[in-house]
Parts: C-alpha cells; sequence; structure tokens
C-alpha cells in the first residue's frame, strides 16, 4: 500500500504538467487586456472620435495577428474580423454565443431587450416585433412616413438658405419613431421625450462606473426617465385597445398589447415592451438619421451620381471627371428614378408602395453609402461556454467584438474599396455572404431592415425633387461617438427646385 502511495505521489506531478501542457496548446489569443476595468476602452474610444478607429485596429492586427485579446467596457474581449468570422457571429447558435451587450449598453436599454434575449424569449419577442415590422405590415404606413417627412421640410427646409443636415434628420426619424411606431403625438411630451432620449444615448459606449458627473451616470438617469415616460404611454394604449378605442395596427406598441396567449394574457411583457421600445427608438433614430445624412453629403459632392439619383439616366461619362470624390466609372441604372416618379403623381398624391420598389438606384446608392460609411462600427457577443476558434481558446464569458469595416474595405472582397460604386449592388446574389453586414445577418439580423429603407427612400424621394444643395463646409472629416457625425454636422446651402 505504502508503495502504491509513493508511486502515485511521484507520477502526480508528472501527469499535472502533462496535462498543463495540454492546455497551454489551447492558449487564449495573443495581446494584453490592460488596466483593470479601463482596458483598451480609452484608446479605442479616443480612435473612434478621431476617425481612426480602423488604423486602430489594424495596428493591432500588424502587431497580433487577425486574432487578439483586449479588455473592453469593463470584461476580456476577442476581437476577430473577415468573412469567416461574422459568419460564426452570425450563425453560432445560444448554446455557443450569446447576444448579450457591453454592461453599458445592458444598463442603459435593459435587459429583455432583443440585444440581450436569446433562445425561446429572443424568438418570441423578435417574432412580436416582426408582426409589425414586416413588409406586408409597412405598406400601410408609407403615406404616415411621408405626411412626416413632407411637415418637416415645410417646417424645417421650406424658405431657408442654410440647415445643419444631421440634426435636421435626427429630428425627423424621432418623429417618424414617435408618430409610427408609438403614436406619440406632437406637443410637450415628444419635445420632453427627444431631450431625455438624447441624454440616454450619449453614454451608450462608455465605461460602466457609474459615478457623478459622468456620461453614463446622465445616461443612466434619463434611461429611467424615459423608460417613465413609456409605462405611462403603455398605460394609456393598453387602455385605448381594452376599450376598443383603438386598432391594433394603430402603432407598434398597441400591436404587442394585442398579441395574446393562451386565457388571453399578453405573451410580451411590459418590461420587453419598454426594453425593445428604446432598442428600437436608438436603431431607427441614429441609423437611418445617419445614413440620410452622409448620402445627402454624397449627393453634394458627387454631381453624377446626383443626377443619376434624379434623373434615372447615366450621367457619368462627364461628371465623374469632375467628381470630388473618387467614383467608379461603372455608374448605370434604369430610365425610372426619383423624378420620373414624382412627375407621374398628381398635386397632393402619396408614394406607394409600388414606387418604392422603383427607387432601385436610389438603394443600391443608399447600400454603397452603408459600405463605405457603416453606421454601426461593430457589436459584441458573449461566449457561453469555453470555445475554440482559430486554432486559439476563447473563455467562457469573454466577449466576442467584430467590426463592420473590416469586411466592408476590404479589397480581396471589393475591389477598389475607396471608390464608390453602387453598381456592386446590382445583383445582389453574386455578393458572397457574411461580407456587407450593415444590418447584421443570419437569424439576428436587424428586424427594423424593410421600415429603415422606406424612411430612407421616401426622404431622399423628396430631397431630390424639391432641393438642390452646396456644403458650407469642406472639411471630409467625420467622428464617431460611437456613430458617425459630419463636422459641424455637415452644414449646407439649400437652392429650391419646386414647391412641396
Amino acid at each position: 500500500m505504502d508503495i502504491l502511495v509513493t508511486i502515485f505521489l511521484f507520477l502526480l506531478p508528472v501527469f499535472l504538467l502533462l496535462v498543463q501542457r495540454r492546455r497551454s496548446s489551447k492558449r487564449v489569443p495573443p495581446g494584453s487586456l490592460g488596466f483593470p476595468i479601463i482596458g483598451q476602452s480609452l484608446g479605442m474610444l479616443r480612435a473612434m472620435r478621431a476617425n481612426t478607429a480602423e488604423k486602430w485596429l489594424e495596428e493591432r492586427v500588424q502587431k497580433y495577428g487577425p486574432i487578439s485579446k483586449l479588455s473592453l467596457f469593463g470584461k476580456p474581449t476577442v476581437f476577430i474580423y473577415g468573412q469567416a468570422a461574422n459568419k460564426f457571429v452570425f450563425t453560432s447558435d445560444g448554446t455557443v454565443l450569446t447576444n448579450q451587450q457591453t454592461q453599458s449598453v445592458k444598463m442603459i436599454l435593459g435587459d429583455r431587450c432583443l440585444l440581450e434575449l436569446n433562445g425561446e424569449d429572443h424568438k418570441r419577442v423578435r417574432g412580436a416585433l416582426v408582426s409589425f415590422l414586416k413588409p406586408d405590415s409597412l405598406k400601410c404606413y408609407v403615406g404616415n412616413m411621408e405626411e412626416e417627412v413632407r411637415i418637416h421640410l415645410e417646417t424645417y427646409w421650406k424658405d431657408k438658405q442654410t440647415i445643419k443636415v444631421l440634426p435636421l434628420m435626427k429630428t425627423l426619424t424621432f418623429n417618424i419613431i414617435c408618430s409610427l411606431l408609438f403614436g406619440l403625438e406632437r406637443g410637450a411630451r415628444r419635445d420632453q421625450m427627444v431631450q431625455y432620449f438624447q441624454q440616454m444615448i450619449e453614454g451608450m459606449w462608455s465605461i460602466p462606473i457609474n459615478l457623478p458627473f459622468t456620461r453614463f451616470n446622465r445616461s443612466l438617469k434619463a434611461s429611467k426617465d424615459v423608460q417613465k415616460m413609456l409605462k405611462q404611454l403603455i398605460s394609456e394604449k393598453r387602455y385605448e385597445f381594452e376599450n376598443n378605442l383603438a386598432s391594433p395596427h394603430q402603432d407598434l406598441i398597441t400591436c404587442l398589447l394585442s398579441i395574446r396567449g393562451e386565457n388571453n394574457q399578453e405573451i410580451i411583457s411590459e418590461n420587453e415592451i419598454i426594453h425593445n421600445v428604446m432598442l428600437i427608438m436608438v436603431a431607427g433614430h441614429d441609423t437611418s438619421s445617419i445614413l440620410i445624412t452622409f448620402i445627402v453629403r454624397l449627393l453634394a459632392k458627387n454631381p453624377n451620381i446626383h443626377a443619376a439619383v434624379l434623373k434615372g439616366k447615366d450621367h457619368s461619362e462627364f461628371h465623374v471627371r469632375h467628381s470630388t470624390f473618387p467614383v467608379s466609372s461603372k455608374i448605370a441604372c434604369g430610365s425610372t428614378e426619383q423624378e420620373e416618379i414624382a412627375q407621374n403623381k398628381s398635386p397632393g398624391e402619396f408614394l406607394t408602395w409600388e414606387d418604392l420598389g422603383k427607387m432601385k438606384y436610389t438603394w443600391r446608392v443608399a447600400m454603397e453609402t452603408m459600405r463605405m460609411f457603416p453606421p454601426i462600427f461593430g457589436g459584441f457577443r458573449q461566449t457561453v461556454k469555453d470555445i475554440e476558434y482559430g486554432g486559439y481558446l476563447i473563455p467562457k464569458g469573454w466577449q466576442i467584438f467584430w467590426v463592420t469595416a473590416k469586411t466592408h474595405m476590404d479589397s480581396s472582397i471589393f475591389h477598389e474599396p475607396e471608390k464608390f460604386d453602387p453598381a456592386r449592388f446590382e445583383n445582389l446574389g453574386s455578393l458572397p455572404p457574411y461580407n456587407f453586414v450593415p444590418f447584421g445577418g443570419g437569424a439576428r439580423i436587424c428586424p427594423g431592415y424593410e421600415f429603415a429603407k422606406i424612411e430612407t427612400l421616401v426622404t431622399i424621394h423628396y430631397l431630390v425633387t424639391h432641393f438642390t444643395w452646396k456644403l458650407c463646409c469642406t472639411d471630409d472629416f467625420f467622428s464617431r461617438d460611437p456613430m458617425p457625425a459630419p463636422t459641424q454636422g455637415l452644414p449646407v446651402q439649400i437652392i429650391p427646385r419646386k414647391p412641396l
């Protein structure tokens, strides 16, 4: 017996050494986690605000390779990029990756929004949202959206000499959200909601340390104010629906309240409605307003593309030589676009779903704009268990950080990626999957994709048919905080083309 114990004690260190060697063969990716909590957060945020984030990440790639570890927003993180990385992120199920966001986003938007839900909860809530946001439902709201655009242009653009595009586009998209999705009419309450909302989104990407006078602290307070207002709004909508004073199709909140399960019970909880309404506010407000702003910027700098959007003809032969922006000479489109659609309308007649379907070139311009200037810089997932990726071990509970621009501007995927070329999207079937991901991908692709498309097409239609504009600021700089914003909000001089 003593001999067996002696042998065991002798072999134990050898066994532990072998186990350690086996584990070390599955090492975590190279890199540094930096200082506790802060990590590399401040460095990346500074790079985003200086519009050098892609360069900042490329330096990491040059130093550590395509997979590296760092610490962002209080958690150990692994940065990955490329088509395979996008596919891994967007196709992994809940047993591998969970859709948990950074702690700052979670605390501001709540833990029952789609960004946090997984499995059956995600499927249930997403299905409820899609029931309102799917194309068949949105067809009915084209006229409502157009009315909001008309009122906006009458109020903020008509008879003005210069305007700042980005803040006005944010006003427009917020008003569309309030009207179509939440049924919140114009007035003091909507104005108050705007103030709280703007304060709330300022700290979305920040270090989650809740200290007085920090952006994160202000965002948390504003989030509570927004939630309080939404709770009151939901109470009013519930009363109207239960007393047959409102249609289930009236707005998103009423639609969610109308979805019932067994025993006529609401299947979407009040917290789920509040948290997902806040998510849609953020997604619909910032992404669409930024996309429209950058299209306006692009059209001002490139008369050939502006002419093609307006006239629907090939104007590239002359204008490419005079463009102020690197543009491909492959500008081509059909014979019908915005001006012809407008000419076929009687005074006061609204756009139709069929009209939007004719705006093919305009939407290709929008997609190419999102390729070069994606509103969403990147996103996060969290590992559910220890996983292997690219020959490395990513421990359970670590964040996965993926970045949109790393495929959008990859010359091996998009030929001459620095050139603006809407023709890239003439045949979407030829574009390899998981390379163009402005709305994400897989089962978690943004459910508001069609809503954003309609919003963009209707707005651009009215802008190009009623106005021309010139940039007042020649500075090409824009910062990310975390979404891109042109210098000074993109001031332009506007010239009316025809009355609204």
